[in-house]
């Protein structure tokens, strides 16, 4: 199979590299990629907000299967596209993609099929909003309504945080994401994401992961596209999992209710309440950085599971997990989620991949023809380590953290230690 992958973060080098290991690709392009692809794939340059085109490209390139990373490729119908063209897609069609697309259509479609969520408000001026919030009881979670690479959600613990941040949205921080706002209660508990394969009929659940979306060590400074995640979650039980697994069970039978033929990879992103596991969001597509510790534990032939998604033939799929642990640190840019420079020169990424079970993903890289790799993003580096036990991962992973440089190079050092203290170990 020649298969073409949309995107060029971290997520999409995972991607690349899972499939790399199937014997049923016989070629791999990835639009546009980045400095680890290139090595991997051959790099394209196909402009994602065209479905049109990208649909003409795979059909004269004769791909056989296209996997969409990114949420506004799918948001504006990419599969869509793909499927009328012939073309295998991974991912769900822009009505199914609405669910990530607008975070008012998604709490609307919970609260229509009583899946487990927080309490919310729609907006879509700031005058209502800024009086709902004379009344509303403190923390509250304001959020833009549209997709805002994951940085338009802000948890306000006052009341002039949470008037700064609907001023922020209305005022076009977030471009037209901010036109319209929710503003929801704030849930106690941890977070955790739950990946899934579905068809719309069946659904396939993947190996829990935890993402740390602040910027800063102890969950403080702004939120990002998460500075790293590791698996298995500790405060996933048994019993936890399966109620996650049948909240997705559960969205999946109201999408149908709608008439949506959702096919691709659903993504809960839950609060662990008290009450319970409770949707903070949801996303249509693979997580980045969740992607970067989960596919590397997979067994089962990528593509056969991909292929299975997309002609509904899941329920003749076994996934099979590897029972290792998989810890992955985001090596940023400075200045990020803010401004940032590009350019940089990264060292020392090849010694890191000597040490054993560490894969460094690449995200926000270029590779020029001397073959250096330079920074070209916010998010630059997804240093990850897979071992027996997450104490094991996490030393793996900090470990080849210290080989890897470049010019204001930031990270967190946290990655993973809220699990050991829970199990004990730290």
């Amino acid at each position: 199979m020649r298969v073409l992958v949309i995107g060029g973060g971290g997520r999409e080098h995972a991607i690349i590299d899972a499939l790399s290991k199937s014997s049923k690709v016989t070629a791999l392009f990835c639009s546009p990629g980045n400095g680890g692809t290139a090595r991997q794939a051959r790099n394209v340059n196909i402009e994602m907000a065209d479905p049109a085109f990208i649909a003409e490209w795979a059909e004269v390139n004769a791909i056989d299967l296209v996997v969409v990373g990114p949420e506004d490729a799918l948001v504006v119908g990419v599969a869509d596209m793909c499927l009328a063209s012939g073309i295998a897609c991974l991912g769900p069609k822009a009505a199914g993609a609405y669910l990530e697309g607008s975070k008012s259509y998604a709490k609307d479609l919970m609260a229509k099929y009583g899946i487990p969520t927080a309490e919310y408000e729609v907006f879509d001026t700031s005058a209502e909003a800024m009086a709902y919030l004379d009344t509303a009881k403190m923390p509250v979670v304001v959020k833009a309504d549209g997709l805002a690479a994951g940085k338009g959600v802000v948890v306000a613990v006052t009341l002039a945080d949470a008037r700064g941040a609907v001023t922020k949205c209305f005022e076009g921080l977030y471009g037209t994401a901010g036109d319209c706002i929710v503003i929801e209660e704030f849930l106690e508990g941890q977070e955790c994401s739950l990946l899934a394969f579905t068809d719309g009929k069946t659904v396939l659940p993947m190996v829990p992961a935890q993402d740390h979306k602040r910027a800063l060590d102890n969950d403080e400074g702004p939120n990002t596209g998460g500075m790293g995640v590791y698996t298995p979650v500790p405060a996933v039980d048994k019993a936890t999992l399966a109620e996650m697994t049948r909240i997705l069970e559960q969205t999946v039978a109201a999408l149908v209710s709608e008439g949506i033929d959702y096919r691709g990879i659903l993504y809960g992103g839950f609060v662990l309440t008290e009450e319970g596991p409770k949707v903070l969001e949801f996303n249509a597509r693979f997580g980045d950085p969740e992607t970067q510790v989960v596919l590397p534990l997979l067994k089962t032939d990528l593509v056969d599971v991909l292929m299975a998604t997309i002609e509904q033939r899941l329920d003749e799929i076994t996934l099979e997990w590897s029972d290792d642990a998989v810890v992955s640190v985001v090596l940023a840019s400075g200045g990020y989620p803010g401004t940032y420079e590009k350019g940089k020169t990264i060292k020392g990424i090849d010694q890191a991949e000597e040490i054993e079970g560490v894969r460094v993903y690449h995200a926000g890289t270029v590779l020029a023809k001397d073959l250096t790799v330079f920074t070209n993003g916010g998010r630059v580096l997804n240093v990850t380590a897979i071992a027996p036990t997450l104490a094991e991962a996490r030393s793996r992973a900090y470990e080849a953290v210290d080989l890897i440089s470049f010019e204001d190079m930031q990270y967190r050092t946290d990655i993973g230690l809220k699990a050991l203290r829970a199990l004990g170990e730290a």
